[in-house]
């Protein structure tokens, strides 16, 4: 197992940066399943810190700039930040829907887990139509 040891300089290099990233997602997790998914898939660790984001995602937040190794308290408002943190702590799940550029979708957080610990969060942004059939089953 390759261990990284991160130290915090209050600013970073973009070799360093890079590096970082690079060995999160190659060392940490395989994320190729999500790659072309049909929804936006959004990982972040513990700290909020952006770990990975698939094709999708990449290309609802392109706007913005490269958002891996950001971290989600820069792009949100205080009490959205908040809730995330109580998703982290409680290990509790959130879903919802939006309206947002003329697509209803269903956004789903919730915490991953490594060895039986929150490690993070990961968030699913599907567009659904504005009628879904419901079934009780």
């Amino acid at each position: 197992m390759l261990m990284v040891k991160v130290v915090k300089t209050g600013r970073r290099s973009g070799l360093f940066s890079f590096l970082c990233i690079f060995l999160m997602k190659i060392c940490i997790m395989d994320y190729d399943w999500a790659k072309e998914l049909n929804c936006a898939v959004t990982v972040c660790d513990t700290e909020g810190v952006i770990l990975y984001m698939n094709e999708k995602s990449k290309a609802t937040f392109s706007g913005r700039g490269e958002l891996i190794g950001k971290n989600l308290k820069d792009c949100h408002k205080p009490e959205s930040w908040e809730h995330i943190q109580r998703m982290i702590a409680s290990g509790e799940s959130n879903s919802y829907t939006i309206s947002k550029n003329g697509q209803k979708k269903l956004i789903y957080q919730t915490p991953w887990y490594k060895e039986g610990v929150v490690a993070g969060l990961v968030e699913l942004s599907i567009v659904v139509p504005e009628e879904m059939p419901h079934f009780i089953r």
